[in-house]
């Protein structure tokens, strides 16, 4: 008789106590795939929502009060341009983006307009000692690994990466309202400072007081302003999750200086997200190990008490010690794949059902969840079966006929 055949009939004729070992394991397993499945869609949902509210972290001169997150810059107060390299060099971990910004107050067609002149990427990717320093390499985890482009791809993206890839010296990207007030059209010419500027684009309306600025080139603002190699403010685009590991005391200790300043509400309620999820998580993996592996080492250790004169007749007609080992091991990786696997689908359908209700995020199913929750189910089940295995194997045929 084949061990498989084995194998079958133990756990038809035996239903319940497999039936039970089969719900515990399910039972953990699912719960486990549901919370990290939730997990996982969450700090993405979080991630691109913070990567789309652009700058998330300000450096600022010292003395400035910050009334106005996104008019932070409209201090007057200057810092040297000398930080931004610094900060580049530093290889902090979880800066994205890096963006040092110059408003200088100006006019056009006699309207009051603010100029803002910013560093494209072209002139971080131009210093070969910035080139290994981390800038735009997307730290895993963050939102632009969630699907989001790598390389911005026009002009545009200022609006939401604060970042563009080239700007030349006599170029200028213009806001929506500035736009519209002068009737300013891609690629026409104005008058700022002096100096004559071609629009390279008309950024998209973003609802911030960007969209009544004039963008150009930081050191050309520098040279027609006179105000030298000075700045406002450094914006950086930091990955979330590296604001709540300690960015922003890295950023501290680099620049004692300045003022460190961050939308401190929504990152700290994004990190006891993350620790309360991930908490649940570890829970419920000691729940799948503690109960799944109590329940099969407690079924099969009785099941081998109980059966000793059958074990020691299946051994008297020439079973030998392995094959008794390998049906009891049998049995249990049966339940833990069947566990796992039915685990996964019932994991994925909770958190699918979930994940909007608690999370407000749609969710999919996660192969790699799927292998970890079978890989471990399997495991699990396994180990549990070792000792009662291990003590079927050694029985002694007369000795278990004289007992009973």
């Amino acid at each position: 008789m084949r061990l498989w055949t084995l194998i079958r009939k133990e756990l038809f004729e035996r239903p319940v106590p497999m039936l039970t070992c089969l719900v515990a394991i399910v039972l953990g397993v699912t719960a486990l795939v549901a919370i990290r499945t939730v997990t996982y869609f969450s700090e993405l949902a979080v991630a691109r929502e913070m990567d789309a509210l652009g700058a998330n972290v300000l450096i600022l001169p010292k003395g400035v009060t910050v009334q106005d997150y996104y008019a932070a810059d409209l201090h007057g107060e200057k810092l040297p341009e000398e930080y931004v390299q610094r900060v580049a060099l530093s290889k902090l971990q979880g800066v994205d983006n890096l963006s040092p910004k110059l408003c200088v107050p100006t006019t056009l067609n006699g309207r009051p307009v603010t100029l803002t002149g910013i560093l494209p990427k072209s002139e971080f990717q131009a210093k070969v000692a910035w080139g290994g320093a981390g800038i735009f390499s997307h730290p895993i985890g963050c939102g632009t690994q969630a699907g989001l482009p790598t390389t911005p791809p026009d002009p545009k993206t200022l609006a939401r990466k604060r970042v563009i890839e080239t700007l030349g010296p006599r170029e200028a990207l213009v806001g929506s309202d500035v736009a519209q007030q002068h009737a300013i059209a891609q690629g026409d010419s104005i008058e700022l400072l002096g100096d004559r500027f071609t629009v390279l684009a008309i950024l998209p309306a973003t609802g911030t007081i960007d969209d009544s600025r004039i963008f150009a080139h930081l050191h050309a603002v520098q040279e027609l302003s006179g105000q030298g190699e000075v700045v406002n403010v450094i914006e950086i685009v930091g990955c979330c999750k590296q604001i709540a590991a300690g960015l922003v005391n890295g950023l501290n200790q680099l620049l004692p200086e300045a003022r460190i300043i961050t939308i401190t509400q929504v990152v700290q309620t994004q990190q006891n997200v993350n620790r309360l999820m991930e908490r649940l998580s570890l829970v419920f993996l000691a729940v799948l190990l503690a109960v799944g592996g109590a329940a099969m080492f407690s079924t099969l250790y009785g099941n081998v008490s109980e059966r000793k004169k059958e074990i020691g007749t299946l051994m008297a007609l020439g079973a030998t010690p392995t094959l008794v080992l390998g049906l009891i091991v049998g049995k249990a990786l049966v339940l833990g794949t069947a566990g796992g696997i039915l685990g996964f689908a019932l994991g994925s359908v909770s958190a699918w059902w979930l994940g909007p209700l608690l999370a407000n995020v749609a969710v999919q199913p996660l192969p790699w969840l799927g292998a970890l929750a079978l890989g471990l189910a399997v495991t699990v089940t396994f180990l549990a079966s070792l000792i009662p295995a291990w003590r079927a194997a050694r029985l002694d045929p007369c000795v278990c006929f004289k007992e009973v």
